[in-house]
Parts: structure tokens; sequence; C-alpha cells
């Protein structure tokens, strides 16, 4: 009751190309690069703006007046 051998993983292979099709699996494979990709994009370019957002809100909300509230603005349904 080990992993599976690769014969195994060669007919679950088979059967999703079968199903899927070779052009669909390589879209697929595209649309996650490109997903991957733009996520890494985002956490280094996020890292960096969240550090400048950080800092100027500790300068504000020493700033600020200790007695306002912050109330979320309900949407329309």
């Amino acid at each position: 009751m080990g992993s599976f051998s690769i014969w195994h993983w060669l007919i679950v292979l088979l059967i999703v190309v079968m199903v899927f099709g070779t052009k669909k699996l390589k879209n697929m494979g595209s649309d996650l690069g490109g997903a991957v990709k733009g996520f890494k994009d985002g956490m280094r370019d996020g890292g960096a703006a969240a550090d400048d957002k950080t800092a100027g809100q500790v300068a504000n909300a020493t700033a600020a007046d200790k007695n306002t509230i912050d109330v979320e603005a309900k949407s329309k349904s």
C-alpha cells in the first residue's frame, strides 16, 4: 500500500490528456504560469508599497484626534 507506481501515473496522465486535449492543457499551463508570475510581481511591488503606506499611516495616526471613530460606509444593495 505504498505510493502509486509509474504505470498508475502514466494511465492517469493518458486519461487527462484524452479528456482535456493537449491544446487546452497547454493553455491552462501557460495561464497558470502567468498567474504565478503576476503573483510574484505583486508581492514584490506590494511589499515596497506597504512599507511606504505604513510609514504614512503612522504619521497620520499620531496627528489624528484620538476621539475619531472610523465607520464603514454601507454599500447600496
